[in-house]
């Protein structure tokens, strides 16, 4: 089963035996047994295809009362412009017609509000453009803004820095872990996560290979993680 909830000595997720994927007869991960509790911030790295992202999705799906996630396919809405991405965050929690205004007319407090959190992700200049005039690093910062302006307890990401250089993969994951009280993200580069979290998940044959904190794990466990790769 799998449990969420918002209480400090309890697990804000919690799953026990769990086997995800397509259906009973297709598990991508089987037998997990898993808990996160308010505050970690975690990083899991696998290979590409070895579940990473049918483990995050499931984790949301089943806790999005107190979650948001940025997906690895952004889901930006590209005849909007960045504001309307931004605000789209919040657009659940808002009336009706509040929604609609902002859609026609954005009202001033809520551009300036939209326009600060850009000003951080050094995007405030496109604030009116629509997400098909920017690159593709550009539009990995709006969906990490609309995570950000959501303000949920807890984060999940799907390699929310993939397309940035080096110098932004830093600035945002430093801003993710910053923000937002509970982490879980699924993180390329070996290096990144080890600095930005307390808590790596190796994932690999369908089960959990690892569940330590960085500084406990050798080169030996992160190599072996990989079939054909050192870790950075």
């Amino acid at each position: 089963m799998i449990e969420t909830g918002e209480v400090a000595d309890r697990p804000v997720i919690r799953l026990e035996d769990r086997s995800i994927g397509y259906g009973e007869d297709r598990p991508i991960l089987s037998g997990l047994n898993l808990e996160i509790f308010p505050g970690e911030k975690i990083a899991i790295i696998c290979e590409s295809g070895a579940g990473k992202s049918t483990l995050l999705n499931h984790i949301y799906n089943d806790s999005q009362n107190h979650a948001v996630l940025i997906p690895q396919l952004l889901g930006l809405a590209d005849n909007l412009s960045i504001f309307h991405n931004v605000y789209m965050g919040l657009l659940d929690t808002q009336p009706f017609l509040s929604n609609l205004r902002n859609l026609v007319q954005p009202a001033r407090p809520q551009v300036a509000a939209v326009r600060a959190l850009l000003e951080e992700l050094e995007l405030e200049d496109k604030i009116f453009q629509r997400p098909t005039q920017l690159s593709g690093g550009q539009r990995q910062r709006v969906a990490i803004g609309r995570a950000l302006y959501r303000g949920a307890d807890v984060l999940i990401a799907d390699e929310p820095c993939s397309a940035l250089d080096e110098r932004q993969a830093e600035r945002m994951l430093s801003l993710l872990v910053a923000s937002c009280k509970t982490c879980i993200m699924a993180l390329h580069g070996v290096a990144a996560a080890c600095r930005y979290v307390d808590r790596v998940i190796g994932l690999k044959d369908g089960k959990v290979e690892f569940d330590a904190p960085p500084g406990d794990l050798s080169d030996r466990d992160l190599a072996a993680l990989y079939r054909t790769a050192t870790p950075a």
